[in-house]
């Protein structure tokens, strides 16, 4: 029973790892939902000094027998349990795109590298991962806009906000917008940590992928819930507060 209990856990699609807790972390397991045809939400966790539990998201996108991963789970652990999901669907996994440097977009790009499956990052990612002594992603890629993965994603470099390389991705066959840290969700009252924000810059980068994908069907962020484009006006208007806050400050 134990087992078939197992194999259920790892093969049903729309199961949720949540809320069972890990003997060796004491934290929720990786969560994997569908949220589209070709489109599934990962989401795992960590504990933040300042913040608590804290959930980070990430995208599965799968086109056949293919599959692309959107920004690592929050650690090596999960990383392994989301490539075994992949395999257990006979998908094959092509790499990796992280949208920028934090820990909870790239923790599992280690294990990926180590394992022989690709992963991709701009070159300001990468540099920036460098300079913090962790593990860059195995591909450097250049310029504002580039595709990935037979065209499955499309990366968008809109300019700073959450951090100076901070990217979204556009799923063009399903109109899904993952904008990863740089978009807050609706209930999120405040831009989280912006240690490394470039505040005045928000705002004008937000306005710009506003404009590239007014058609966005969902809009995916970092942490909290999906949406639709008014993720993109809420952060907008949080980092024209903030930025108005700071200027007004500085006077």
């Amino acid at each position: 029973m134990r087992l078939l209990m197992l194999f259920f856990i790892v093969t049903y699609p729309g199961f949720l790892f949540a809320h069972e807790k890990s003997a060796d972390s004491k934290l929720p397991n990786l969560e994997i939902t569908q949220i589209d045809e070709g489109a599934f939400l990962h989401k795992s966790y960590s504990q933040v000094e300042g913040w608590g539990l804290v959930s980070s998201n990430g995208l599965i996108v799968v086109d056949n027998n293919s599959a692309f991963v959107v920004d690592t789970p929050w650690s090596e652990r999960d990383t392994a349990k989301l490539v075994n999901w992949i395999k257990a669907k006979n998908y094959t996994l092509l790499g990796s795109m992280s949208t920028h440097s934090h820990e909870d977009r790239t923790a599992g790009i280690k294990w990926l590298n180590n394992h022989s499956i690709p992963t991709y990052a701009t070159k300001l990612t990468n540099e920036l991962l460098i300079k913090e002594n962790k593990t860059p992603a195995i591909h450097a890629m250049s310029g504002t806009e580039f595709s990935l993965a037979n065209g499955l994603v499309e990366v968008f470099y809109p300019g700073g906000g959450h951090t100076i390389d901070n990217v979204v991705v556009w799923l063009p066959k399903s109109n899904i917008l993952y904008g990863g840290c740089f978009v807050r969700s609706l209930k999120s009252g405040s831009l989280g940590y912006t240690g490394e924000a470039h505040i005045e810059q928000w705002p004008k980068s937000v306005t710009k992928v506003m404009a590239r994908y007014p058609n966005a069907k969902i809009v995916v962020p970092g942490h909290g819930s999906k949406g639709d484009t008014m993720l993109l006006t809420h952060t907008k208007a949080l980092a024209t507060q903030e930025f108005e806050k700071r200027r007004k400050a500085s006077l």
